[in-house]
């Protein structure tokens, strides 16, 4: 067990339109969601942008700038961590007939997903480590070759952004070790075991312990579940030497039938690792910590 942590707060995530009222969808709504989080406990923010008219997440440099330019300018100060996970999507036409591909499908170059890192040098981002069926469709994939994540892992070292190494089931933690092997992941290597997502790794113990025995020496480590088991997960975090996400991205509700904010989440989880002894690190901790290079 370790005695501190940080929470992370992934403030609305991407993919579909959000059903629910509570997830924020413009800019501002995202920013003051984010700033809100961090004045609540959360040392890092991470975020997606969505699509004004449809509320699908997407890869739009002008809403991240808006987004990430309010965050900046305010007094909360908090580790802005921004995805890199739109543009990965595959659908196939069909089982039978997979070519053409479904207009659904939202596949882009490498370089490409990090049009909005080159231009806001956030101090973190993330990147999937590795391809998973998605769940809500029988012919969608999320899609990271190996090609793809070393390019991507390039660039992102040259940039100075860190890269929050995204692992969804045992085989991402392959990658992961390849990219430190290589040389394309400075130290300290930041991953985080994202539990109970789609067809990735169910948010059962066993795994998550499996998972964790597998990790870098050296690794500093996040982890959270979906759903109902998000604020479990923030008591179990600590236990097993791993930092703390929580948010609207992951799970919508405070508690059965009553929905939640970012804010609440972080404030909830901020009240569960009182309760255990465990210090919740602010944010200058975190990028001394994590040795963060900060470029705005």
């Amino acid at each position: 067990m370790i005695s501190e942590v940080f929470i992370t707060c992934a403030v609305t995530g991407g993919g579909g339109a959000p059903k629910q009222k509570n997830v924020p969808v413009t800019p501002r709504e995202i920013a003051d969601s984010a700033i809100e989080a961090a004045r609540a406990g959360a040392a890092v923010v991470h975020l997606h942008v969505r699509d004004l008219k449809t509320g699908q997440g997407v890869l739009d440099l002008g809403l991240y700038r808006e987004t990430v330019q309010r965050i900046r300018e305010s007094d909360a100060n908090p580790v802005i961590n921004l995805t890199t996970g739109e543009g990965c999507y595959i659908v196939l036409g069909s089982s039978n007939s997979p070519l053409p591909l479904s207009a659904e499908t939202d596949m882009l170059g490498a370089l490409e997903r990090l049009v909005h890192i080159e231009e806001l040098r956030p101090e973190i981002c993330t990147l999937d480590c590795g391809s998973m069926s998605a769940r809500g469709t029988s012919e969608g994939a999320m899609i990271n070759t190996i090609g793809t994540l070393r390019a991507m892992a390039a660039r992102l070292q040259e940039l100075g952004v860190k890269p929050e190494l995204e692992v969804f089931d045992t085989g991402h933690l392959k990658m992961v070790k390849d990219l430190v092997k290589e040389g394309l992941i400075d130290d300290v290597p930041l991953i985080q075991l994202c539990m109970g997502v789609g067809y990735g790794a169910p948010a059962d113990l066993t795994t998550l312990t499996t998972l964790v025995h597998q990790l870098p020496p050296d690794a500093v480590y996040s982890t959270f579940s979906v759903g109902s088991m998000q604020l479990p997960y923030a008591a179990l975090a600590p236990m097993i030497g791993a930092n703390v996400r929580v948010g609207l991205e992951d799970n919508l509700y405070l508690s059965r039938g009553r929905l939640a904010t970012n804010a609440e989440l972080v404030q909830r989880a901020v009240e569960i690792l009182d309760r255990l002894g465990v210090r919740v690190l602010g944010p200058n901790e975190v990028r001394e910590t994590l040795k963060l290079k900060v470029h705005a």
